[in-house]
């Protein structure tokens, strides 16, 4: 009955009686019901769909042949009363794979771009009050305390293993400053069975799960409790225990990976799914769209994050895509997406939250786009004043910094004061200089870990590489460092 009356009003609108469309209907009704076809096929009344669909059909072909508006019988270009949706014939269809497709007559471009950016979804304000008639999911007070302690000791962490490498304690860094919200509120949204894929600014949620300062600190050392034996580079954390991949160097390898990861939990009927970072810059990876194109056609489980903190080293978004940031790509291929403001704590906090729920009910991808700024430099390799003013790098660092944001919200409410502020900070400065001394004078992994680890037998040419670098070792014994056991 639904398929009948739509297709009598859109009959009513083509034609475009002098009459009340009620009054037409009834009509073409009443003429049609008196006709042979009608009492050939049995009918009493016009209830019939496939009745008044092949008859509705015959008026629509009537219609798009022999009738035009009188103004434009007489030259005059008018705009038509009826869209070009309106043109599409579901009888003259094209089954093909993948899905039904309508003809249209109407040779008609889609659009490179929107007129308007897709919005992006907040709940705090720049004043830490929640932005009136916002929606989210409530937290505790107990969540957002640790939320915000959280967010805190991640900040003093990535500042002091940064002067460390300063000072040439450790060979490398990376922060994630500006963007400790994506970190913390997305950990604090996902339960500890979800399956972690990072990029490489995601230290935060290990932290979140229970990774220790001294932990962070043996990796980043590349000691011999380092559970990567000292073979990367420092920030390439791992915990299987954690459920987080192993870091690695190159750009969104991780996302292909993800979408098979996410389909064996799929398999295994596991109420987990896997979430995969990468920022706007893996973006423009092949492994990007392949990962995505994986996840949608094997409909799996995986949470793909995308922080887009404006540059990509040194290149910054609008030189990196023409479309409307990443949100849009999601769509080409079949996974739904949002975007959100990636400082707001709460508003990542529900956006994950409601994302997660989803992918693992109905068991699909779901692309977020996490909108920050990367407050600190690429790398300790990187020096972004370079490229970018320094006004804009302090803007970001304090009018639109997530902390700040956070803190005025949990504070509002009575969670947080300026005294457990100070407490907090200084307990976590001295606990990671602890850490720092440990990790510093703990021994490193001996020589022979460096071939270990990946065959039951070691192959003649690993024996062959190890024999060689022994020998190298021993005629330049000052080249080499003197902590690692030969």
């Amino acid at each position: 009955m639904a398929i009948w009356f739509s297709r009598s009003r859109k009959i009513a609108h083509f034609l475009k009686p002098k009459i009340a469309p009620s009054e037409f209907l009834y009509k073409i009704c009443s003429n049609y019901a008196n006709s042979s076809s009608f009492r050939t096929l049995g009918g009493e009344n016009c209830r019939n769909p496939q009745v008044f669909s092949d008859y509705s059909t015959t008026i629509l072909a009537f219609r798009r042949r022999w009738w035009r508006p009188e103004s434009t019988r007489a030259g005059e270009q008018v705009e038509t009363p009826y869209s070009d949706d309106d043109y599409e014939d579901e009888n003259q269809a094209l089954d093909f794979p993948g899905g039904r497709v309508t003809f249209t007559p109407e040779m008609k471009f889609i659009s490179e771009a929107s007129d308007k950016r897709i919005p992006c979804y907040r709940v705090l304000g720049d004043d830490g009050h929640p932005i009136s008639g916002s929606r989210y999911e409530q937290v505790d007070k107990e969540t957002a305390v640790k939320m915000y302690k959280s967010m805190v000791i991640l900040q003093i962490m990535d500042n002091i293993f940064y002067e460390a490498q300063r000072q040439g304690r450790i060979s490398f860094y990376l922060t994630s400053l500006g963007e400790e919200a994506i970190n913390i509120a997305t950990a604090a949204a996902l339960t500890l069975d979800d399956v972690i894929l990072p990029q490489y600014r995601e230290p935060g949620i290990l932290l979140w799960r229970g990774f220790t300062l001294q932990e962070f600190a043996n990796q980043c050392f590349g000691n011999n409790a380092d559970y990567g034996k000292g073979r990367q580079m420092p920030i390439h954390y791992g915990s299987n225990k954690h459920n987080f991949f192993t870091i690695s160097s190159p750009i969104a390898t991780q996302l292909p990976q993800a979408a098979g990861v996410a389909y064996s939990l799929k398999m295994d009927k596991k109420e987990a799914c896997v979430v995969a970072f990468t920022g706007d810059g893996g973006t423009s990876e092949g492994d990007f769209h392949a990962g995505l194109n994986f996840a949608a056609v094997l409909e799996a489980p995986v949470l793909f994050i995308c922080r887009n903190n404006g540059w990509a080293i040194s290149t910054p978004t609008s030189e990196q895509f023409r479309s409307d940031g990443v949100v849009v790509k999601g769509q080409a291929y079949g996974i739904r997406s949002i975007r959100v403001d990636g400082n707001d704590a709460l508003a990542v906090y529900s956006t994950i939250r409601a994302a997660r729920e989803m992918v693992i009910r109905e068991q699909k991808p779901i692309l977020v786009e996490a909108l920050s700024y990367r407050v600190g430099h690429h790398s300790t390799s990187d020096d972004s004043t370079k490229y970018r003013p320094i006004n804009e790098i302090e803007y970001w660092k304090t009018a639109r910094n997530p902390l700040a944001r956070f803190q005025k919200w949990v504070h509002k409410n009575g969670w947080w004061t300026d005294d457990d502020e100070s407490e907090l900070r200084g307990s976590i400065r001295k606990q990671l200089l602890t850490a720092i001394q440990v990790a510093e004078k703990t021994e490193k992994p001996p020589l022979a870990e460096m071939f270990s680890d990946v065959y039951s037998h070691l192959p003649s040419n690993l024996h062959e590489q190890e024999k060689s670098l022994r020998e190298t070792i021993k005629r330049h014994r000052q080249d080499y460092p003197t902590d690692v056991p030969v």
